[in-house]
């Protein structure tokens, strides 16, 4: 059961106390750790640690309806995967044009961050694999829930949502999309991701590429 409440002092500590929640995956060798960046992956590392499991990164860039760039009118992800939010393109009545125009953009913002965080390497096979999608917090889950569809696809045996802090509404919504989430805290009144941290900043790329270099580092032979 989550707790109601909590302030975690930063990513890290927010990291280890979400890797405690997940301790029935530690050791199995069917476990991939897929973090959001930037803000998740550092959570996301220790996670990893924790259970020695690989760390990678899922990238997921949200479509924006023009206009009303916080309505999600679908997302795309790493290994070329789109996702379409049918009802919101209906309802605001987003032509097939306007969608392709969008996603273009994000596609190409998409693969520059592939490349950024990767340097050269393979995105991970998902199949069969036991995925744990991990964020730093989540408001309206929107992202997530996106992530979700999108790893669905690519064929893993289960899809584990992990983070730190959401409401517990988000959190009620996307375990009837994912096969277990984790939410370590939901605050009431939920007021934003960063409230339930001391110290939040923003994570850089060089950040993600640190912390993937030494996950990849940990697990070569």
């Amino acid at each position: 059961m989550a707790m109601t409440s909590t302030v975690f002092r930063d990513r890290v500590e927010a990291g280890d106390v979400l890797a405690a929640r997940l301790g029935h995956y530690a050791g199995r060798d069917d476990v991939l750790v897929l973090a959001l960046p930037r803000g998740g992956v550092p959570v996301g590392a220790r996670v990893a640690r924790a259970l020695r499991a690989p760390l990678d990164v899922f990238v997921v860039r949200k479509l924006g309806v023009p206009g009303h760039e916080e309505l999600a009118m679908g997302a795309i992800a790493s290994g070329g995967v789109r996702v379409r939010n049918e009802e919101v393109i209906r309802k605001l009545r987003v032509d097939e044009a306007t969608i392709q125009r969008v996603a273009e953009a994000e596609e190409r913002e998409l693969a520059r961050r592939e490349r950024s965080y990767r340097e050269q390497r393979l995105p991970p096979d998902l199949g069969d694999r036991v995925v744990v999608l991990v964020d730093d917090g989540l408001a309206t889950g929107s992202t997530m829930r996106a992530a979700v569809a999108a790893a669905g696809r690519l064929g893993p045996a289960r899809v584990v949502v992990a983070v730190p802090t959401a409401p517990g509404s988000t959190c009620e919504q996307l375990r009837r999309e994912a096969d277990e989430v984790v939410c370590a805290t939901t605050p009431r009144p939920f007021r934003a991701v960063g409230y339930s941290y001391r110290s939040f900043p923003q994570t850089t790329d060089e950040e993600v590429r640190e912390l993937l270099r030494a996950a990849w580092t940990r697990a070569e032979p």
